[in-house]
């Protein structure tokens, strides 16, 4: 399972590798371990995983999965490190909120957050700002930035995402 998440390789080619090694496994069997225990070593990873900053950069990007384009969204702290992904069939403001609080619901409020120039991602972070006033939360709300640079980080990884991390996280 760690070949197959960790590298760019498919089921038969592990099951070749294995096989050098004296390992009779099936492709069928990696592939049933993988969709079983890939979730809880995400669980298990994402409880390990170190605080991110309070400071975001947000972007989104569309790439082929199965042969279907989707809509790719994620944001890293100001120091690189992925706060979260979530992967959608459509580019919108719900999509958007959607993201926002998945991320939100496991790292906390950020103080700010820096996006690009798409609207529906201002609105996603409008609206959950309206919330937090309207539950009291006042001194809590999101600073919304759209300063091209500070979006640099995010934007210069779009490469990897493209390349091969669909293939790494098995989007096949």
């Amino acid at each position: 399972m760690r070949y197959y998440l960790s590298y760019k390789l498919s089921y038969r080619e592990i099951e070749e590798i294995l096989a050098e090694r004296g390992i009779d496994v099936d492709h069928s069997t990696l592939n049933r371990r993988v969709i079983k225990y890939a979730p809880l070593l995400e669980h298990t990873a994402r409880q390990v995983k170190k605080p991110v900053a309070s400071s975001w950069r947000m972007d989104e990007t569309d790439i082929n999965v199965k042969g279907q384009w989707k809509y790719y969204y994620w944001a890293v702290d100001k120091y690189g490190d992925v706060i979260d992904f979530l992967l959608c069939d459509k580019r919108d403001e719900k999509a958007a909120r959607a993201f926002f609080q998945k991320a939100i619901g496991q790292h906390g409020l950020p103080e700010k957050v820096v996006i690009d120039g798409s609207h529906s991602n201002a609105l996603a972070l409008h609206h959950i700002n309206v919330g937090l006033w309207n539950n009291g939360y006042m001194l809590n709300l999101i600073e919304i930035l759209s300063i091209k640079y500070l979006n640099n980080i995010v934007e210069q990884s779009h490469h990897r995402v493209k390349g091969n991390m669909h293939q790494c996280l098995g989007w096949k």
